[in-house]
């Protein structure tokens, strides 16, 4: 009989596995061939594979945030403005792809092959482009930097760009993902307890508020605000170096002040410890000077001025001040609006004192020592309270004077400080009214009176160069030497001046950006605006941002820098008797030739 039959060896039919290399490309190409788009395991909604559809919009917003802007930016600050774009746009993306297969029926979604190749492609495609495209963005860049007065050469480092702005792409992915893991685990375990529908309500709410309570109060305010608090709080007790505490009786900090040195903070012992001496003012014009009135009082108030309503409170003590320093004896007395850590320009003070030989005051009430953004975000409302109790109490001291003996009120400020200039009168009309004059400079786009103007501008005068009212009592001025010539017609007084650069950011940043193309883009652009800067939604509003991080790193003036611009502003808003065109240009190049006092 024939024994039992052998069984079939398996073993040696059976296909040996791959191992090592081969084993890793053959993962990679099924992977490359079936992508995330089969439903996964819960547990796997942090780690799998990105959509194609959301990481193809991420990569055309990372492309659109290539394309140069108002100011010229550093390589890093392009990953960044890059990643976070890019982030937006996976966002999106991610939201098209679920509306697109919660619409459409899953027989007629695209075939595995075609999406592997979509696949294929992306992978072919992008990477190419994103190097050529970043290596483009350095030619913008540099054209851009010639057209601001800047050396051409940049260091513009492609594969870093490149690196930053996935790294910020997968940190946002790993968040967003986690956050929603946690959400369907908190729906999930709901759903234990209360119908399915009513778990899924509750559970995306109390998601949704864990993350706004967790953004703004745990990383925000108690992380970025707290931490920006105490950096600025350390500062705002030291000095600059080469800043000594005035010998003048004149000023706030000096002989007889009210408000003692150490307690003026760090912008407020820049402002009054520079204040240039009668023998420098005398040495310069050649004619006799007085000693200047610089009055300033801090946030912190000493206790005996602190009261239930602290803006009145330094308001009071300002006007005290100004008494004891013989303000109200002086030609001019300008009322300053600060920024948010109490900075006012050293080139508006000086300007005003040296023209004025020394015959001026100038008042400033600290509002904040915060950063300027930081300010914009918790203290902005109190930049305009502050300016206006300042105001009013000066004038209803003016009032008291007899009107032969009054000095000339001006109101002044730059950046926030023109904010907080703003906010204190209830339009142009009243600003015109209530003061002899106004110097402002880089104004912020939401500052009240010139939003105003901005838009009842006088038709077919652009944005970046508004014409109100035929120029009648306001004018606008990047160039001041002949900007302020236009429009032609007669100039009355008291008269506003606006320094305004086209290419700053701080004018422009708005929230509307994000989705509104924006009036500066129109045609005819400002002067040292790139016309390669196109409007893209969302990315512009990153970009505008970014910029004006690095909006002092351009001369004036250009970005938010406004250099020697103020001497030609207040020799057309309130020039001294005699001063002539000789006189403007002397000061206009004696400010610009010194170093900046702080």
């Amino acid at each position: 009989m024939p024994g039992p039959r052998a069984a079939p060896d398996h073993d040696h039919d059976r296909v040996p596995a791959p191992t090592g290399p081969r084993r890793a490309a053959a993962r990679a190409l099924a992977l490359a061939r079936r992508p995330y788009w089969d439903r996964p395991h819960p547990s796997y909604r942090v780690r799998r594979w990105p959509d194609l559809t959301a990481l193809c919009v991420a990569t055309v917003f990372f492309w659109s945030s290539l394309t140069p802007s108002l100011v010229p930016r550093p390589w890093y600050l392009q990953g960044l403005v890059g990643g976070i774009t890019a982030a937006i746009g996976y966002a999106l993306g991610s939201a098209l792809a679920w509306a697109f297969r919660a619409a459409v029926p899953r027989p007629r979604h695209p075939s595995d092959r075609v999406r592997a190749r979509c696949w294929q492609a992306y992978w072919l495609l992008s990477p190419v482009l994103a190097v050529w495209l970043i290596s483009e963005s350095a030619r913008t860049q540099r054209r851009l930097r010639v057209l601001q007065g800047l050396p051409p050469s940049l260091t513009w480092h492609t594969p870093m760009i490149a690196l930053i702005a996935l790294a910020l792409l997968l940190a946002a992915l790993l968040v967003a993902r986690a956050v929603r893991l946690g959400a369907v685990t908190l729906i999930r375990l709901l759903g234990r307890l209360v119908p399915r529908p009513v778990a899924f309500a509750l559970g995306t709410v109390l998601t949704t508020l864990a993350v706004l309570v967790g953004v703004r109060d745990v990383v925000f305010e108690r992380g970025i605000v707290d931490l920006a608090d105490r950096v600025a709080e350390a500062t705002n007790d030291g000095t600059k170096d080469g800043i000594r505490r005035p010998v003048s009786r004149h000023v706030s900090g000096g002989p007889g002040s009210l408000v003692p040195w150490r307690d003026l903070g760090y912008q407020g012992r820049n402002f009054t410890g520079s204040t240039p001496t009668r023998a420098a003012l005398a040495a310069w014009s050649g004619r006799p000077a007085l000693d200047p009135v610089r009055v300033y009082v801090p946030s912190a108030l000493p206790g005996a001025f602190e009261d239930t309503s602290p803006f009145a409170a330094r308001a009071r003590l300002a006007v005290r001040e100004l008494d004891r320093t013989g303000a109200f004896d002086r030609a001019v007395l300008a009322v300053a609006g600060t920024t948010g850590t109490g900075w006012i320009d050293p080139n508006v003070a000086e300007a005003l004192e040296y023209m004025y030989g020394g015959d001026t005051a100038i008042v400033a009430v600290q509002y904040s020592y915060l950063p300027s953004w930081v300010s914009f975000l918790v203290d902005k409302e109190k930049a305009g309270q502050a300016t206006r109790a300042l105001l009013d109490a000066v004038r209803a001291r003016l009032d008291a004077l007899p009107a032969e003996r009054r000095p000339r009120l001006v109101v002044t400020g730059e950046s926030l400080g023109a904010y907080a200039v703003e906010a204190s009168f209830d339009g142009a009309d009243d600003l015109l009214a209530s003061t002899d004059g106004a110097l402002l400079m880089g104004a912020p786009n939401f500052s009240p009176i010139s939003r105003e103007i901005r838009r009842d501008r006088d038709p077919a005068s652009p944005v970046w160069r508004p014409e109100y009212r035929d120029g009648a009592h306001i004018r606008f001025a990047q160039f001041p030497e002949t900007d302020l010539a236009r429009p032609g017609g007669p100039w009355g007084h008291p008269r506003a001046v606006y320094l305004q650069n086209a290419s700053d950011p701080v004018v422009w940043w708005s929230p509307d950006l994000l989705l509104d193309r924006p009036a500066w883009l129109d045609e005819p652009r400002g002067p040292d605006v790139t016309p390669e800067v196109t409007w893209f939604p969302f990315v512009s509003f990153w970009q505008t941002s970014v910029d004006m991080a690095v909006s002092y790193g351009v001369d004036a003036p250009h970005g938010h820098r406004y250099g020697a611009g103020s001497v030609d502003g207040w020799a057309a808003v309130l020039p001294p008797p005699g001063w002539t065109a000789a006189d403007t240009a002397r000061l206009r190049a004696f400010v610009r030739g010194r170093p900046a006092a702080y």
